[in-house]
Formats: structure tokens, sequence, C-alpha cells
């Protein structure tokens, strides 16, 4: 392959797809990872807009095939007068996690995460070994999984999320990635097995996705004593954005806050949108850019994130932020994940409806829910509907599917249970 070209991995397991992911990366490949649970129409959509000069199906030996000419990413790499791509090369692919509508394929340079594992230093070195629990087509654990090989630290892949398996590593992992209803997965995986909690080598979860509640940072100090917490925020877009280490969060780049929509400017924004081959650079104003999240700048330079603009429910004439409801409900007894989202109401426009995904062996009561929902919301902020799942449908990087959910909330077809 030429220096420039993009290159699609299909299939495969987590440990070749790593590989491969490098080696496209020494080559000075740009790389886009597949994601196996894409319908076929947003499969095609990506690939489409991505349009790789090649197609690695890694399932079955790692078989290429060839698919239409598409224009190269400009990069000034030679093979002949450098052993390694230049920081400014074009080497991955992401792509937004589609929990807010269908999948958009970014241009990321190899300096933006340089310069992203620099501001996010975990103090890894070669005695470590990271926990990567979640599938690398989601830019959150592939991130994770670069940034420990970067640091000359080990990598522990899972091939698929498992609570148990993700318990059962972390005897001989020192640090994990992970979303915040994983670690309460975790956290309940290693209260039910005392052994598996002594044995338990953690001394730092690295926390992103969502917002980690309090209730779940208190019970991962009383789970693992000692073990650190490191949350940080970001965007497929912006990269990493604020980190917090106790306390609240801290922009690492430059932010404004203009009538709560957060702006960004950033040395550590992607490249572009891939839209037909064709590189669409990033919209901005003077170098700050948005997308679509809501946020608080305190007085002290603290940053406190409420959302995306798009999560946000139309009520009787009220705007309720659905992940300001979340929170609240995230850590009540038998909760293992909310999501918050609109039911259509002739009168009322939209009904606050909590999808509550609950813990078998502890079901919450919907007494009990509503009494924690009046003691921290408004009237307006307080569900009027409740329903209950085994499993919340998910992204490929484990964060619930709001805009699916919202679509069959629409549609009358989402599968649940009164709570």
């Amino acid at each position: 392959m030429r220096p420039g070209s993009r290159v699609a991995l299909d299939g495969g397991n987590a440990l070749t797809r790593l590989t491969h992911f490098l080696g496209a990366d020494l080559a000075g490949c740009a790389t886009l990872l597949l994601e196996p649970t894409w319908t076929e129409r947003e499969r095609s959509a990506v690939l489409v807009d991505a349009a790789p000069h090649l197609v690695l199906d890694l399932a079955d030996g790692a078989v290429s095939r060839e698919i239409a000419p598409a224009h190269a990413l400009p990069t000034p790499i030679s093979r002949e007068t450098s052993q390694h791509p230049p920081r400014n090369a074009p080497f991955y692919l992401p792509t937004t996690s589609g929990s807010s509508g269908r999948p958009k394929v970014l241009i990321r340079s190899r300096d933006s995460w340089l310069r992203s594992f620099e501001a996010l230093d975990l103090g890894l070195t070669q005695q470590d070994r990271v926990l990567i629990p979640g599938p690398l087509s989601s830019s959150l654990f592939l991130f994770g999984a670069l940034h420990a090989l970067h640091a000359g630290a080990d990598v522990h892949l899972l091939d698929r999320w498992s609570a148990h398996d993700a318990a059962t590593a972390a005897r001989h992992a020192t640090a994990v990635h992970l979303v915040p209803a994983m670690l309460a997965a975790l956290l309940s995986t290693l209260e039910r097995d005392p052994v598996l909690r002594a044995e338990c080598s953690l001394r730092v979860v690295v926390c992103a996705g969502a917002r980690v509640d309090l209730e779940l940072e208190e019970r991962l100090g009383k789970v693992l004593p000692g073990c650190e917490l490191v949350e940080y925020y970001g965007s497929a877009e912006h990269s990493l954005i604020a980190v917090r280490r106790g306390g609240r969060l801290r922009p690492v780049v430059d932010v404004e806050v203009r009538d709560t929509e957060l702006l960004v400017r950033s040395a550590l924004i992607f490249d572009g949108y891939l839209e037909s081959g064709a590189l669409v650079p990033p919209s901005t104003d003077q170098g700050w850019s948005a997308v679509g999240d809501r946020a608080i700048l305190h007085e002290d330079g603290s940053l406190e994130i409420l959302g995306r603009a798009s999560a946000v429910i139309n009520t009787g004439a009220r705007l309720v932020g659905a992940e300001e409801v979340e929170s609240v409900l995230r850590g009540a007894d038998g909760v293992l994940d909310v999501l918050v989202s609109a039911t259509p109401h002739p009168r009322f426009g939209e009904l606050v409806t909590a999808v509550v995904e609950v813990d078998p062996a502890a079901r919450p009561s919907r007494r009990d829910l509503r009494a924690r929902a009046r003691q921290s919301l408004e009237p307006a902020k307080r569900p009027r509907r409740w329903l209950a799942v085994r499993e919340l449908p998910r992204t490929a990087s484990g964060k619930p599917a709001r805009a699916l959910v919202a679509e069959q909330l629409r549609a009358g077809s989402f599968e649940a249970e009164a709570l």
C-alpha cells in the first residue's frame, strides 16, 4: 500500500485487529476499524464515506479485497527517508459512536493522539499491565490500548465485554479503561466474589464516555481502597478536553461556554470528516468549534458537562437534560444503568421516560426510584414513565444507544416492561 492510503479492517479478534492497525500505521496508512454490530445500512454508509483503498477481512486469514480507488490522503511521508510516519500524518479514521445517530467518519493525525497521551499522564511504566475490555472499533478503547503501548506498558485485550472476565483479568492488571456502566458491573462482580476482590491488582481506573456519579466513585473507594479514579471527557472530534483526578474536571485545552454551549479550541482536534472519500475540514470560528455539548464553566476554571443538546427533552414547555436525570437515578440500589429519553404525548409534547437496566438479583421498585427523583429533581425533571429492561441496547463503546431507544419509543416498538 502506498503511504497515505486508507485501509479498513473487518472481523478478527482484538489482538489481530490491533497488530494490523499498528502495521498499517508503520506503512503510513490511515485505518478504519469496522464495527461488527453495525447494520448493513450503517456499514455501507461508513464504507462509502471512508472510501478505503483496501478492505482486509481478518476473520478469514487476512484475505485482502480491493475496492474502488479513492482519493489518497495528503501526507509528506517517504519510506526511503523515514522509518516512521511523521507526527502530522493521518493514521486513524475514527467514527462517531452512533449514540445520537448514524456514524460519521473522521480523519485524525498521529500528532493529535500523541499530544493527548501526554495530557492524560497515568504514570504507566513497563511494569504496568492495562486491561482493555471493550472493542477496538470504539475510539475510547483503541485510545486506551495505544496510550498503554506508547508508555511501554503491557496490554490485556478482551474480545468481548464480560464483567466476570474483566474481574478475572484484573488479578494481573494494574489499570483499566471503562465506561461508567462497565465500572458498575465490575464492582458488582467484585462485591459478590471476595476472592476476585482480594486478588484484584488495579491501582487506577480510567473512566470516560459518561459522567461518573458520586455514588459510583464512593463505591469504587469501598470495594478497592487506594485505587485511583481518573475520569476524562472528550469527543471523537476533539479528542481529550478535560481530566479529573479528584475534585472537578479540569480542561487541558482552551474552552469557552456561550449560552451553555461548549466551545473548544485545541491542537488535538481532528483533521476533518470524510464524505464519499473527500475531506471536509472541520467547521471552526477563529479556531473555536463545538459538537453540541452543553456545559458550565465555573469561576475556578473547572468544567461541568451537562450533556448533549440532542439529549434534551421538551416536556410541557420545559427543557429537561436527560443526562442530569440519569445521574440521579444511576446510583440507586438495583439499577445497573439507566437511559432517560422522551415518549411522545399529545398534551405535554414529550414525557420524561426512564428506561432502567435492572439487577435481577435486586430489582428496584418504582416507588423507591420516584422517591429518589423527588429528593434531587424539580417536578418537571422527574420521569413520568418508568420502563425496565434486562439489558439496554448499547453502542460499540458500551454507551447506551440513545438514538435507537428514542426512535423505538417514538414508534412504540421498544421492548420493555413497566417498572
